[in-house]
């Protein structure tokens, strides 16, 4: 798998580039994008030949992307950046071939997007320039997979076939939304495309919703697995805050999904016990209604909320399902028992008799974000960090604990904890492919999720990356691991996030730990110990190892499969942290 064409695909290259007076009243006068449009992506299935998207007469289908949500016109969001698609009917220019153009835009937030494909049967690249209001320049390097052959993994929608002269083709069509880098709190005004035939730019946009916002909960999409069936169902999850605010809004994601899902109506309330609030739930709304629709492959925000979310406290977030849901986006690993109703609308129920059943998996709520703050802290990680063999509706997940220390202290930002930890993940290598129902949810590779579970986080500040022990069990060599953590570190540290590693911890004993498993385990350690690549070092292996035999865990701390450690070894790992090293601008750690 190539890292840089299965991650996030848009890297800054440089820093600020000087811009002349000279240059700039010589440079074209920028346009709208939608000014620039030259290609024709999209037909009607009945007029196939309408488009010419990639040269060869091939297409996008109008009915597809209608079924999948994606309409004319419509603004979707995703990877938290608001994106419009064009407002085109079938047969008519919807997209730019990259060539130098520059197009107007506006805002300042932590990245760009851009919604693109490429048509040249590989992956397409090319230099483009941010221009800021103040004159200064960043130049960047676009990379748009293919419109056919690309990764399912990192694909914001796939569509179920390709129109082309002669008919249908059964194969899937794909669409990218990547990110580039932006210079912190400056105005963007315009950006120039690369050269690049065979790139295509849809739509793009300043990424801002991530500004004014700290991450209180949040949890990883590990696959699209068959639910249910619900049909006219309320679910209640419940979910468990790490800082607390004025103010709330909640995220659900439609991720890898193939069409869109229906929310009736949702609220939030603190959790009594149970499915029973504490008060009254109080109603969210989406752009002023009180339902939404979320496009297969997007994320919906709900409005802002004038409601006082405690730290540390459990919430329960109601949606009202109104259609028939037989798959969804799911978090399957959540320690934590949630509530699915009979049939109806129980979202503002104050009592829990409605709710006749259990789940213990998160389906499509993926946030809670508070108003204010300091920002977040992100773990990105495997089934140690997701809370695995930790104790059900308990809260001893490690990062839990970390938020619980960070409360109590005031040496650093009382910062927002996000557990973006998946079980079975693994740095280099999908569980998960991205596409299509799965019993798998191990989730895409930590490389491939990177953009979507850390960088799009509202106002992160730091990440932990606690991942690879998954990918050595089932054959990866460190050097393969080493590679991948290396252009995590990368790409993190492009965005200006402080980016700290962890060592991986011992696990004989347990079937997959072999000896062989465990002398590329103590290669990976030895790399993460000395590098330099991170800006900090957890060393989380010293801390619950045997320290008379540094292949196994200590008895204390083992949950007695050997692979995860239990509630007091969770406790100890979040203990270990240095709460100085997670604050960005300090001095590197090791």
């Amino acid at each position: 798998m190539s890292l840089r064409g299965a991650g996030v695909v848009c890297a800054l290259i440089a820093g600020l580039l000087p811009v002349s007076a000279a240059t700039a009243s010589a440079a074209a006068e920028p346009l709208p994008l939608a000014r620039h449009f030259d290609n024709t992506a999209v037909s009607d299935d009945a007029r196939p030949s309408g488009a010419d998207f990639d040269g060869a007469g091939a297409s996008l289908s109008a009915q597809d992307l209608a079924a999948a949500g994606w309409r004319p016109g419509r603004t979707l969001t995703v990877r938290g950046a608001r994106l419009t698609w064009p407002d085109r009917a079938p047969g008519e220019p919807d997209n730019v071939l990259a060539d130098g153009q520059d197009v107007l835009v506006g805002g300042r937030g932590d990245a760009l997007a851009l919604l693109v494909a490429g048509t040249a049967g590989a992956e397409v690249s090319g230099p483009g320039t941010v221009t800021y209001a103040d004159g200064g320049r960043t130049a960047y390097t676009l990379t748009a997979p293919d419109w056919r052959t690309g990764p399912l993994a990192t694909k914001a929608v796939a569509l179920p076939h390709v129109n082309t002269p002669a008919g249908p083709l059964a194969e899937k069509a794909r669409l990218y939304v990547v990110t580039v880098p932006l210079a912190a709190d400056r105005e963007v005004a315009s950006v120039r495309l690369p050269h690049a035939p065979g790139l295509h730019v849809f739509a793009l946009s300043v990424r801002t919703t991530t500004a004014g916002w700290s991450g209180s909960w949040s949890a990883a999409t590990g696959g699209y697995t068959g639910v249910g069936p619900w049909a006219d169902r309320t679910l209640r999850l419940v979910v468990h805050t790490s800082v607390g605010g004025p103010r709330v809004r909640v995220r659900f994601d439609n991720t890898f999904a193939s069409a869109p899902v229906r929310v009736g109506a949702a609220t939030v309330a603190v959790q009594g016990s149970g499915a029973v609030p504490a008060g009254s739930p109080v109603p969210l709304s989406f752009d002023g209604a009180a339902g939404t629709e979320i496009p297969a492959g997007a994320q919906v925000f709900s409005d802002p909320l004038g409601f006082a979310v405690p730290a540390d406290t459990n919430l329960l977030v109601s949606f009202h399902l109104p259609g028939t849901v037989t798959a969804a986006p799911v978090h399957r690993v959540a320690q934590q028992r949630s509530y699915v109703s009979g049939p109806g609308d129980h979202t503002a129920d104050g009592t829990g008799g409605a709710y006749t059943s259990t789940l213990t998996i998160w389906p499509l709520l993926a946030g809670v974000d508070v108003a204010g703050g300091p920002g977040s802290v992100v773990l990105l990680g495997d089934s140690i960090t997701d809370g695995n063999r930790s104790t059900t509706d308990a809260n001893r997940r490690w990062p839990n604990v970390l938020a619980t220390r960070l409360l109590g202290q005031r040496e650093v930002p009382r910062y927002g904890v996000l557990n973006l930890g998946l079980s079975g993940n693994r740095v280099v290598t999908d569980g998960y492919p991205g596409d299509g129902v799965s019993t798998d949810t191990a989730g895409v590779s930590a490389v491939n999720r990177l953009d979507r579970d850390v960088l799009a986080q509202p106002s992160v500040r730091t990440a932990v990356v606690f991942v690879g022990i998954n990918d050595l069990r089932w054959g990866a060599r460190s050097e393969q691991v080493v590679e991948g953590l290396r252009s995590i570190a990368r790409l993190g540290r492009e965005r200006g996030l402080r980016m700290l590693v962890a060592t991986l911890l011992p696990c004989e004993g347990e079937a997959r730990c072999t000896a062989a498993v465990d002398a590329e385990r103590a290669e990976v350690n030895a790399w993460i110990r000395v590098s330099g690549e991170y800006d900090g070092v957890l060393d989380f292996d010293a801390v619950v190892r045997d320290p008379a035999h540094p292949a196994r865990m200590l008895p204390a701390h083992d949950s007695g499969d050997h692979l995860h450690p239990g509630d007091a070894g969770l406790a100890a790992l979040a203990a270990s942290v240095d709460l100085l090293a997670l604050e960005p601008g300090r001095f590197r750690r090791f």
